[in-house]
This record gives C-alpha cells, structure tokens and sequence, in this order.
C-alpha cells in the first residue's frame, strides 16, 4: 500500500481520478438499492463521499473544487439545453404562480435561520451559514462572507464561521429536500410515472389533435378556383385530390384549380376542417388515403443547416418539386404545416407526393438520422463559456454593498436555456442528442456530489457529534424541511399542482442540482426539470440578497 500512498502525494491527478471513481462506484450501488421502491436515488453518491471523506480519502483542494464545479456546470447545462425549446411556453402558463410560491420558501427559510440563532443560541454569523447550507445555495455563502470581511472586528474575522456551519449543513439540505419529496409522494400516495404522463397530457391539453377529411366538392363557387384561393384554407394543407371521372390519386398543391364532385384529403385540427368543409361541400365516404396510387408519403427529418429558421413558404417546396406538406412533429406536439411555420433541427416533416419528388424533399431537409445523433462539440464549448461569463457577472442592486451574480450554476443554466430555444446562430447549432445530454447530465451530477460529499467528510462527522455541531444540524434540517414541506402541502392541496412540478419546484427554490435529479429520476422523465427552471433565477437572486439584507441588520 506504499505506493498508494506515494500516489497521493505525488501524483495528485492520479489520486484524485482513483479517489472519485471509487466514490462513484459505490454511491451508485448504493443508490441502486431500494427498500418498498424507495432508494436513495443519487444522493447515494454523496454518502458515499462523506464516508470516504471521512476515513481519510482526501483529494487536494484546487482540484476538489475545479472538479465539483465543473461537474455542477455541465449538468445544469445540458439541462438547460433540454428545456429551452419549450421553456418560455410553460413560462407564461404557470411561472407567476410557482415563482410566488419559491419566493414564499425563501422568505420562511430566511425567517427560520433567525429564529434558529436567537431561540437555540448559534450565534447568527453560523445561522446565516446554516441558511446558505441548509439551501444548498454556494453564492450565497460567498455573498455573506464577502459582506462580513468589509465590517469591523469582531465580523471580519468570522468570515470562516459561515463555511463550516454551511458545510454541516450541505448534506442534511439535500437529504431534507428529497425527504420532503418522499414524504409528499407517500401522504399523497402519488405515483410518479402516472403524475409524470398526466403533466405532459396537460401540456398538450392546449394543442389540439389533427385528423383526416376525406371532401366532396360541391360548392359551385369554387369551381375552377385553385386550392390556395380557396377560403377557410390558411390552416388546413390538403395532400390528395382524386378527380371526378378518373380513378387515379394525384399530389395536391395550392396551384391545383378545383371541380365538382372533386374528392380532397385534408389535414387539420377538428374546427379548421368543419371550417373547410362548410366551403367545399360535404364530407366523402371515400378514403383517398387507402386508395391504391402511386402517391405516397414519407416523414423526412431536418437536420440540414441551410433550412433551419426558415419558413415552409420560403423554401416553397409545394411548389417546386409538386408535394404536400402535411404536417411537422416536434418533440411531441404535431403541427398543421402552415406556410409561416419555421423549421428547427430534428422537427419530422410529413411530405407527400411522388417518389423522386419526396427523394429531392429529403435532400433539401437533411433527413440525415447520423446528423440527427451528432453531438456539435464547438456550440457547447462557446456555450459554457458563456454561461460561465454570465454567471460570474455583477449586477449591481441599489443599496447593496455587494454586487449580485447568478453563480457557476445559474449562468449556464439560463443561458443554456436561450440558446437552445434560439437553436442556431450562423454556423452554430445548440443541439445535443438525448442520449449524449443524458450521459453528460448524469457524468456531471456524480462528479459534483462526489466532490461535495468528500469535502463535507473531512470534518462531518467530527463536527457533528458536538453540542454546537448537533445544533447546527438541527438547525439546518429545520431551515430545510420546515418551508418546503408547507409549500408542497399548500401546492397540492391548493393549487392542486402536478407532483412533477411540485418537486421541480421545491427543488428549484433550494437551488439544488441533486434534488432535480432525484426528482427525474423517481418519475423517470425531465417533466421536474422544467419547473425547476422556471424559479431558479428568482430563487438564486432572492437567495443572494437575503443574505445579504440579515448580515446587514444582524452584523452592524
């Protein structure tokens, strides 16, 4: 064992990939370990860390901290990415609501870490620790010590106080969030997966479902008209015509001039083809679509750069290579391909037409499912970088000494979120597959908790079996505990809220990465991930000035 020892103080790399792969192995079996269906999920890394930590697997602090944040930053990153396309839509249904309610959170924390240093005696230079602690909020803690240095004695130097009262607070802040989560899921006997699909049905609950409609024209005053002059058409795309008189289908385009007891298939919402109908004549009896006919249909994908942000009338495929455009899929909502629709990477297009006609569609579009599992290495990288530099940015807030940043976690985050919703800029494309964000979310959240877990156990354990230490913890726990379960008990049974929103919520309003991820992982989809988004820049900005408006009345 001579040279293990020779390795860590030699070889610090070395040690330190040996130290967090031995960390991640076993956090992760035991994360998989359930009792009743009820595990630990990935907050089993972070014992595994604090154990470690603990019997002396120590890793050299530059190091420690570059890894854990680095691990924080690509998983707040990729699920930004994840969430951007459809981010500002939940945004405007229910942001004001979830945001009052995280804000409610932070105010009664704030409330508790006072009450905790004037009625349990800790002293409140360790209160406002445990609170930063408790929510697991770093900027915060640096808000706070950054104040307490530009004070006079004896404030500027207690300045390190904060660190250990937030570092025995940390792990019980995570513990509590998930916790409350299972407490919740058991008192409301909620099954996840269930909640999980519901949420997606009510975020479709909106869009309304496109059907078929196979017409008869019959309306004398369209005759000779052609399909695009046609009223009541902007939102119905017809694809087939089978003319009076000839047994063949043909391709439909809006150049195609109509006649009596001409048969159309249409597509559209319910009320756009009522709409339609009521100008062509009646509803047919004759399927077109399973009529035999050299007119087929093919769903082309777009992943071809050139196309991106265009709409379908700027790239008139209609009617230069004579097909239809049905409709376009995205993610999980379909969509009647109207003209002014603007193609994104990945959206599916539904063409109809002839055979070499959908083959020239197809190389226009992309349709390339190898483009479509590429990872574009370069975006991200500028991305991050950018993230980074938002998040370190000050903003000044009028009356505050310190100036406010959103942190190394709430800069990618958002800027994630933007970027992704844009989804290209010139030559670059902010897209990652599903399998490859997955993998680096999952890589990132590991190596933060490992980090954060072998950092808490150096002086965990040695800290908490103290009197101060023991009210410290319990404080911590009480500031922790205490606001998110009142939230999510008023969540539930006021605003009947979803249980994926309510745990994306509780987890955003403590700012905290791995109850995001326990949360996804106990309902096995991102539906968390996207209310967690929601309040986490009000949260993180409220966190931040919290802190700093206490050490202000509390430490002068």
């Amino acid at each position: 064992m001579i040279w293990l020892k020779q390795m860590a103080e030699h070889q610090p790399i070395a040690w330190a990939v040996l130290v967090l792969m031995l960390v991640a192995v076993l956090g992760l079996a035991l994360s998989s370990f359930k009792v009743k269906g009820v595990g630990l999920g990935i907050a089993g890394v972070l014992f595994a860390g604090i154990v470690l930590g603990h019997f002396g697997f120590h890793i050299e602090e530059k190091i420690l901290e570059f890894v854990r944040e680095f691990g924080l930053i690509l998983f707040v990153f990729t699920i930004g990415l994840q969430l951007g396309p459809g981010f500002f839509a939940s945004l405007r249904k229910s942001g004001l609501k979830l945001n009052v309610l995280a804000a409610a959170v932070v105010v009664m924390g704030a409330l508790i870490a006072v009450g905790v240093a004037y009625l349990s005696g800790v002293d409140i230079v360790a209160a406002l620790g445990l609170f930063s602690g408790a929510t697991t909020n770093t900027p915060s803690l640096g808000a706070t010590q950054t104040m307490l240095r530009t004070f006079q004695e004896p404030y500027a130097s207690q300045a390190g106080i904060p660190a250990l009262a937030y570092a025995v607070a940390y792990p019980g802040g995570i513990v509590g969030i998930i916790t409350v989560l299972l407490l919740l899921r058991g008192f409301f006997r909620v099954n996840p997966e269930k909640e999980a699909e519901m949420f997606r049905a009510e975020e479709k609950s909106g869009v309304e479902p496109l059907e078929r409609m196979n017409l008869v024209v019959e309306n004398a005053n369209v005759e000779n008209l052609p399909l695009g002059s046609v009223p009541a058409r902007d939102e119905v795309v017809v694809s087939r015509i089978k003319r009076s008189g000839h047994p063949e289908v043909e391709t439909a385009t809006d150049q195609t001039v109509l006649h009596k007891g001409d048969i159309l298939l249409a597509v559209g919402t319910r009320k756009a083809l009522d709409q339609f109908r009521v100008v062509i004549g009646r509803e047919s009896e004759i399927n077109l679509f399973k009529l035999p006919s050299r007119v087929e249909w093919r769903r082309v994908i777009v992943t071809r750069k050139e196309v991106l942000g265009k709409t379908l009338a700027q790239l008139n495929l209609v009617y230069t290579y004579n097909v239809a455009i049905t409709r376009v899929q995205r993610a999980d909502i379909e969509m009647t391909a109207v003209p002014e629709l603007k193609l994104q990477f990945g959206d599916t297009v539904q063409v109809v037409g002839d055979e070499q006609a959908m083959a020239k569609v197809s190389d226009v579009l992309g349709n390339s499912v190898r483009s479509l599992n590429e990872t574009h290495f370069i975006p991200i990288f500028i991305g991050i970088a950018l993230g980074v530099l938002v998040g370190t940015m000050p903003i000044a807030i009028p009356n505050m000494p310190v100036p406010v940043r959103l942190g190394i976690a709430g800069g990618p985050l958002i800027l994630a979120i933007l970027l992704s919703r844009l989804g290209r800029i010139g030559p670059l494309l902010w897209y990652m597959p599903a399998n490859a964000n997955l993998a680096f979310r999952e890589l990132g959240i590991v190596l933060f908790l490992a980090c954060v877990g072998l950092k808490a156990g150096e002086k965990f354990f040695g800290t908490v079996f103290t009197a101060q230490g023991l009210h410290w913890l319990i404080g911590g726990f009480a500031i922790t505990v205490i606001p998110i379960l009142i939230v999510g008990l008023f969540a539930r049974l006021v605003f009947k809220l979803n249980f994926t929103v309510i745990s994306g919520l509780l987890a955003g309003s403590m700012t905290d990465p791995p109850a995001l991820a326990f949360a996804n992982a106990v309902s096995r989809s991102d539906a968390p991930s996207v209310a967690y988004a929601t309040v986490y820049p009000l949260t993180m900005l409220l966190r931040i000035v919290a802190v700093q408006v206490l050490v202000l009345i509390f430490c002068r």
